[in-house]
């Protein structure tokens, strides 16, 4: 099931969630879904996991442009617009 967003592009309706995750867990828990066909990963700087996520894509093989990662802002860096750029930039960092 796939969604059309405004600007054309595409999106998974399903994704895996990673809240509550962490370590280990968190890597395998990434892995094992993009290894059994999910392309939709839901995070967030506030889960203080993303670096494991970055870990579970790295292991699953699959091609960075074909994964579709979502990630939020937490309410405190939207104080402006330099405050959101740069958590934005810190979350892409944690990536890599």
């Amino acid at each position: 099931m796939i969604a059309t967003l405004s600007n054309g592009m595409t999106i998974p309706k399903i994704g895996l969630g990673v809240w509550g995750t962490s370590g280990e867990e968190a890597a395998n828990a990434v892995d094992l879904a993009l290894r059994g066909g999910y392309r939709h990963i839901d995070t967030a700087a506030f889960y203080k996991n993303e670096e494991q996520v970055a870990e579970g894509i790295r292991r699953s093989g699959i091609k960075r442009e074909d994964i579709i990662i979502a990630t939020k802002v937490w309410f405190e860096d939207m104080i402006d617009e330099a405050s959101v750029r740069a958590a934005l930039e810190d979350s892409l960092m944690k990536k890599k």
